[in-house]
């Protein structure tokens, strides 16, 4: 459906909402005892205008004390400490979240012009998502990328949208290609890899033009019978974007979409370094297996209809 916002723009929305249930278990095996463990989670689904979080809980064994405070980036951190003696942790992280229609900004030219971004970075006071990061790098080699790509073009979202799909047009979804410490110019040199380094590269080439660009890491809900979307039933990550006069919009290049009421964000940051679902200490054995299993299902779809 279609509808007129404030700016008097032509809007479209998505035309569900849903009702999402997660499970995400993750567990480290030891070799020999492990002790004196402290982990930090980032795993509690976040309340916005797109999504609302339900209920959500962290259940360990061995059983811990689960407390929280936010990070920089506002992300609520749940953290936990096993002094005792243990052969392996289990994380079980349960969440519940309703997801709105969203409306996804126009694709009309000078809505969004880079000139208008100076202001909308200080009123956001993102300095930090237009530099390089840990896994990301603002280099004059991937600046030429971006400029190529967008070709003059001088709209913000439009760019964006036109790094995405180069992105998922010339790179390969694998997941043998990578891992979790794969940095972003190495992943640029490969031509291929996973929802993370497609992430970082879009974020990369958004920064190399200005644009504020985030990483953001949660989960995505894929009906396989019609959505067929890579990344679900794990751990997903995409970039989002700063709209002058709009805010942070979602762009998954895995996918070549816009975010939408499938996505369940988690935490935002500058890269994969500040959002890590789960990372601790501990003393013991340096070897340890480690499993994740993760599940996304629907417990409701609302058909949504009419205009606002």
């Amino acid at each position: 459906m279609f509808a007129l916002s404030r700016r008097g723009l032509r809007l479209r929305f998505f035309s569900t909402s849903m009702r999402l249930h997660i499970f995400h278990r993750t567990r480290y095996e030891y070799e020999n005892h492990a002790r004196e463990s402290f982990n930090e989670a980032r795993l509690r689904p976040v309340t916005d205008n797109n999504q609302t979080c339900l209920n959500h809980v962290i259940v360990t064994m061995p059983s811990a004390v689960v407390h929280n405070y936010l990070d920089l980036h506002n992300n609520d951190v749940q953290y936990f400490e096993i002094p005792e003696p243990h052969n392996e942790l289990v994380v079980d992280s349960i969440s519940e979240v309703v997801t709105h229609p969203r409306a996804a900004p126009p694709e009309e030219p000078g809505q969004f012009t880079t000139a208008q971004l100076a202001s909308a970075i200080n009123d956001y006071n993102c300095y930090d998502m237009i530099e390089s990061s840990e896994y990301v790098a603002v280099e004059p080699e991937f600046w030429r990328v971006a400029v190529d790509v967008c070709q003059g073009q001088n709209d913000v979202w439009i760019c964006a949208l036109k790094l995405m799909k180069h992105i998922h047009r010339n790179f390969v979804y694998d997941q043998g290609a990578t891992d979790v410490y794969t940095r972003m110019p190495e992943a640029m040199a490969k031509r291929r890899g996973v929802c993370q380094d497609f992430a970082h590269i879009l974020i990369g080439l958004c920064r190399c033009l200005k644009i504020p660009a985030r990483y953001v890491s949660g989960y995505i809900y894929s009906n396989t019978a019609h959505d067929n979307l890579l990344g679900s039933q794990a751990t997903h990550a995409w970039a989002e974007v700063l709209l002058p006069g709009w805010g942070w919009v979602g762009l998954d290049p895995t996918n070549n979409q816009a975010v939408n009421d499938h996505y369940v964000k988690v935490a935002v940051g500058r890269d994969y370094a500040d959002v890590p679902p789960l990372k601790g200490t501990y003393l013991g054995p340096p070897s340890r297996k480690l499993e994740v299993a993760v599940s996304v299902t629907c417990i409701k779809e609302d058909a949504t209809g009419g205009a606002v």
